[in-house]
């Protein structure tokens, strides 16, 4: 289904606001914060219609929505391929410059930079050498989604798989968002991966975030991309 230039903009603004939120979005909550020039009527009709073509789904205990594995796809196409915002931080340069000729060092310095700004798991990688690293643990479990112990179970099941997939994998140098069932691995329909090829100090690995499907993926993804053009 082709969206409207109006349902287009509800959908990105429920994605955003349960972002920010992590509970459902109601039409009120919408006809509140948002001016999108029609009645409240219309707002619950065309919601209506995003959830009947799968983009949102409400949760039985909730009156507001929440978005779908769809949504969020149309949600994240819409901005992947636009140009992003170079961050301009100066100590990451110098890091960076610094470690160039370390690669473990490098690769430790990137991974921790890009857990500590995404508040996900990050993740970086060498394949030559077969390393793994792991950062933001402490980060990741502060969002709401891990309130529940299933929740955390699996996530640490998905991580499991995920290592024992990585030689399998076939990435791009483009950054590429698996969201929920997208993932190419098993157990990690609840999560989201942002993933792409880099070199440190020449030698060719990876940099993952992985997180809930509400992670801020605009903020994440530009972040990502910034930290690659500075490699």
């Amino acid at each position: 289904m082709e969206l409207t230039e109006r349902q287009s903009q509800i959908l990105n603004e429920i994605v955003d606001e349960y972002i920010n939120s992590a509970k459902p979005v109601s039409s009120k909550l919408l006809e509140k914060k948002h001016d999108f020039k029609v009645c409240p009527a219309t707002i619950r009709i065309e919601m209506q219609k995003l959830a009947d073509n799968g983009f949102i789904s409400q949760p039985h205990t909730s009156a507001g929505r929440v978005p779908t594995d769809k949504g969020y796809r149309f949600y994240v196409d819409n901005f992947l391929e636009k140009d992003f915002f170079e961050d301009s931080d100066w100590a990451i340069d110098e890091l960076i410059n610094r470690e160039a000729k370390d690669t473990m060092k490098l690769l430790q310095l990137i991974t921790k930079n890009l857990a500590s700004f995404s508040s996900g798991l990050a993740m970086g990688y060498l394949f030559h050498e077969k390393i793994l690293l792991k950062e933001g643990w402490e980060e990741v479990v502060r969002e709401p989604e891990f309130k529940e112990i299933d929740f955390i179970s699996h996530f640490a099941e998905a991580i499991k798989n995920f290592e024992q997939e990585i030689e399998g994998m076939k990435l791009s140098q483009a950054i590429e968002v698996f969201i929920g069932k997208e993932n190419p691995f098993p157990k990690a329909r609840e999560f989201s991966m942002i993933i792409t090829k880099c070199r440190f100090s020449g030698d060719e690995g990876f940099l993952a975030i992985v997180g809930p499907k509400r992670m801020t993926y605009e903020k994440n993804i530009n972040y990502l991309k910034s930290l690659i053009s500075k490699l």
